[in-house]
């Protein structure tokens, strides 16, 4: 992603979604809630963003989200099985178009050799299918945070708009 261009993601996503008349929704691991803060900077997005869920715990994920304690138990809370049933089940609960979601270990502890400190996935649920993606982030804490939601708006702009960039 280009640096200056990503000052502006949540804006040239949400000109994107009110554009083509889409809403969204987001289930927030990780991120603590920076996705939806990111999403509701830009004036006017009561228009096309219609809530989150900040799902911190596994308690919350299967209570709040619904997602199945098999799939946390056999696949852990960060595994591309949990981001793809919060993005699905957010995408329903809210009633929208769209359900992005994300889940990780932003660091510094918490990690493992099989599952290090900055493994994300993000999820993006549409009427058509599920999109999910892996991340490997390598900064600190804060930083991945931030990464994270950089990735997920750039995500969601490049599957709805069908572009790469955003030019």
């Amino acid at each position: 992603m280009k640096e200056i261009l990503k000052e502006h993601l949540e804006l040239i996503l949400g000109e994107e979604l009110a554009r083509r008349s889409l809403t969204i929704s987001v289930a927030e691991s990780c991120t603590g809630g920076l996705l939806g803060s990111r999403i509701t900077d830009v004036p006017g997005s009561s228009a096309y963003f219609m809530g989150g869920i900040i799902a911190y715990s596994n308690e919350v994920k299967i209570k709040e989200l619904q997602v199945k304690e098999d799939t946390i138990a056999e696949h852990g809370a960060v595994s591309e099985e949990t981001a793809r049933e919060m993005a699905i089940n957010i995408k329903r609960l809210m009633d929208t178009d769209l359900g992005l979601a994300v889940t990780g270990i932003a660091g510094p502890d918490g990690g493992s050799k099989e599952k290090p400190v900055g493994l994300v996935y993000v999820a993006l649920a549409s009427n058509e299918d599920v999109e999910v993606y892996r991340l490997n982030l390598k900064g600190d804490r804060k930083e991945n945070k931030w990464q994270t939601t950089d990735y997920a708006l750039y995500f969601t702009y490049k599957y709805i708009s069908g572009k790469e960039d955003f030019i």
